[in-house]
């Protein structure tokens, strides 16, 4: 029997770089040896609320997130079963009715601001990884990024970013990289980390 999938987690807060610092693994490493899972995708839906109404859901919380199906859909991968991977829709605030197969691969990367945050989840992971970068970086490519892909305005993202993205930063996010094994200043603009991350996951992908 081939050795059970490593599980890597990489967490930090919204605009940290996280999802920069994925890409670089999965090139280096290659996407046929990573099963990639973003917490994103694992958002509640409440498309049986009015429009209007959800838009009013803190989606920075750890309750809008159906984390439990996706340590169920972690634990499939280490078993070595594909998953169906949500699809979920960031313009309606809603989950769509299609899903992505994901097959297993020997190294699980799973990816999110809050992943760090539940006990049951935390417990899958081999290698914890925290992407730390300054607030007011991470608040203009959130901004950059919810006005280009996500078709908000500016007025909206600033609201939601007071509202709940900086307080739940602070009340869940930040206090979660006291969990993390390794920490990564300004994500990936740092070579150095990257290159020592990456090394370490090429060993353990060559053992696998």
């Amino acid at each position: 029997m081939p050795p059970t999938p490593l599980v890597i987690g990489l967490a930090g807060g919204s605009g940290s770089g996280k999802t920069t610092v994925a890409n670089v693994i999965l090139r280096r490493l290659g996407a046929e040896h990573l099963a990639y899972v973003p917490h994103d995708a694992y958002y509640r839906s409440f498309h049986e609320l009015p429009d209007a109404q959800r838009q009013t859901i803190n989606w920075d919380h750890p309750n809008s997130l159906e984390t439990e199906l996706m340590a169920a859909h972690i634990q499939a991968l280490k078993r070595r079963q594909p998953i169906e991977l949500p699809v979920y829709d960031f313009i309606t605030y809603t989950r769509t009715s299609a899903t992505l197969r994901v097959e297993p691969q020997p190294l699980i990367l799973v990816e999110g601001i809050l992943i760090f945050t539940d006990p049951a989840l935390r417990a899958l992971f081999d290698m914890k990884i925290f992407v730390d970068t300054d607030a007011d970086l991470r608040f203009i490519r959130r901004l950059q990024r919810d006005i280009a892909e996500r078709g908000r305005t500016a007025e909206s993202v600033i609201h939601q970013y007071l509202a709940t993205v900086r307080p739940m930063h602070l009340e869940f996010v930040e206090p979660s990289k006291r969990y993390a094994d390794i920490i990564v200043p300004e994500g990936g603009r740092n070579e150095v980390a990257l290159e020592m991350i990456v090394a370490r996951l090429e060993a353990l992908l060559a053992r696998a």
